[in-house]
Formats: C-alpha cells, structure tokens, sequence
C-alpha cells in the first residue's frame, strides 16, 4: 500500500511543481505543503481488491485488437490514428450516448487536431462518463486536450501516460440541452485541499450549478472509470477543468 501511495503522490505531483525555492524558509514551506500533500492523497487513495472488474482497471489492460472491438460493438464511431506515444490512437467521429466531446477549435482544425486523439482506453472509460452526463441532461464536454504530442526528442518506440499518452481528459464545461453552461472555473466552487466527494464534501456555495457538477463528478469516482481525477481542489493550475485519467498498469483510485 505504502509503495502505491508513492507512485500515486508522484502521478498527482507531476507536471505541476512550483520553481525551486529561493531560500530556506522557502525551503521549509514546500516540505510542509508536500506533508500536507501526501495527508491529502492518503484520504483519497483507494486501493480495492476488485480492482480488476472496475472498468478503468480492465479498459487499462486491454489490447489494442480487443479495445477497437470494444469500441465497434458499443457503436462507436472513430478512426484511427498514428500518434508517437500513443498505444491505440483514435479520434471519435460522433457523440458518446448523445454526448459530444470537443475543444474548442474550429471544426476545420478539429479534423487535425492533435488534442482531440484519445487512446481507444480512454474513449471507452469517456463513453461511460457519457452516460452519466446523458443522464444530467448533458449533450456537449468542452476540454483543452486528450493527448498532448510529446517533443521531437520522444523516441518512437516509448509509449507515454497521461497525456503524453492520451490518457487523460481535460473537461471544462458541460453544456445540458437546455443551453445551461456548467463552467468548472466559475461553477465548482471548491477550495484548494478540501475534500472532493463523500461526506462533508463542498461545494461552498452550494449553488445550483456547483451541486450538479458535484454530482456529476462524483458518480463518475463511485463507478470508477478513471484512475485518477483531480479537481479545482488539487491546486492552482486545475482550477478551470477535472482531470480524468486512465492510468495502465495499476490497481489504485485517487482523487483530489
């Protein structure tokens, strides 16, 4: 367990660390927020033993033949892509339970875009998060990336995480069919380090808007389709969008 809460501390740290402090008071207070950090994750850490029949541990585990025939007997509709760092690269070609998924480019730069392939693992895990939005009444995910192209230097042959390996999703704003616009950076209201779902849990205010994408958020952690999702409660720069990921080659839940 202690080893698995290392490798989750490092997942939910990285990428994310503040520059290199200046003195040794500076010094001294990002040993204190990381002790903080790692009480945080130990209370949001979930290591089950059914692990393998939760539907983000067996998407993670799945081939590529197996996962695009997943991906066709649910009706799904992609292509297939190439993508460095990417293990079964695809872009979806219609909405997910009536759910569309997009950035906000153009349409014409949509066809090309980078940011909208996803790893056929994650798609599937995106389908289920589908039907919950579905029933919430929402028809449209705004997010700013699925995969994010790692540099030239990557060798071809390195299959990434996260986003340099599709895995993730950057969802900012869910929009129902009424034209109701749940925006996380102005709808959330949380607070960086509070407790995300379960008792006590926010939002403060509690509004209507924030109490839905509460809901919405939370039923996604409960059916455990993602391995890892981090909110405007993690930190700063995860103010604006949920973080949803597929993380391969783990058996552990975290949220933040």
């Amino acid at each position: 367990m202690k080893s698995h809460l290392v490798v989750a501390l490092a997942c939910l740290t990285a990428g994310s660390a503040a520059a290199k402090p200046k003195s040794k008071a500076k010094a001294k207070a990002r040993t204190k927020s990381t002790a903080a950090a790692k009480h945080h994750l130990s209370s949001r850490f979930e290591s089950p033993s059914t692990a393998d029949d939760l539907p983000a541990v067996r998407y993670a585990a799945m081939s590529v033949v197996d996962c695009e025939a997943e991906l066709k007997k649910r009706g799904i509709g992609f292509e297939t892509e190439t993508a460095r760092g990417v293990f079964a690269p695809v872009r979806l070609t219609g909405p997910l339970h009536g759910v569309e998924f997009r950035t906000d480019e153009s349409d014409a730069k949509r066809e090309t875009s980078p940011y909208e392939v996803g790893d056929c693992r994650l798609v599937l895990a995106m389908d289920d998060f589908a039907a919950i939005l579905a029933q919430h009444d929402v028809v449209s995910v705004r997010h700013s990336s699925m995969w994010r192209p790692p540099p030239k230097s990557w060798p071809d042959d390195k299959l990434g995480s996260r986003h340099d390996g599709a895995l993730a999703l950057d969802a900012g704003r869910f929009t129902k069919h009424d034209g109701t616009v749940l925006d996380i950076v102005k709808d959330f209201h949380g607070a960086i380090g509070a407790k995300t779902c379960g008792d006590g849990a926010g939002p403060h205010p509690a509004t209507d808007k924030a109490k839905e994408l509460r809901a919405i958020l939370c039923e996604t952690v409960t059916a455990h389709l993602f391995n890892v999702v981090l909110t405007p409660n993690f930190n700063r720069p995860h103010r604006n969008h949920f973080h949803l990921e597929v993380t391969a080659g783990v058996k552990w839940f975290l949220v933040h």
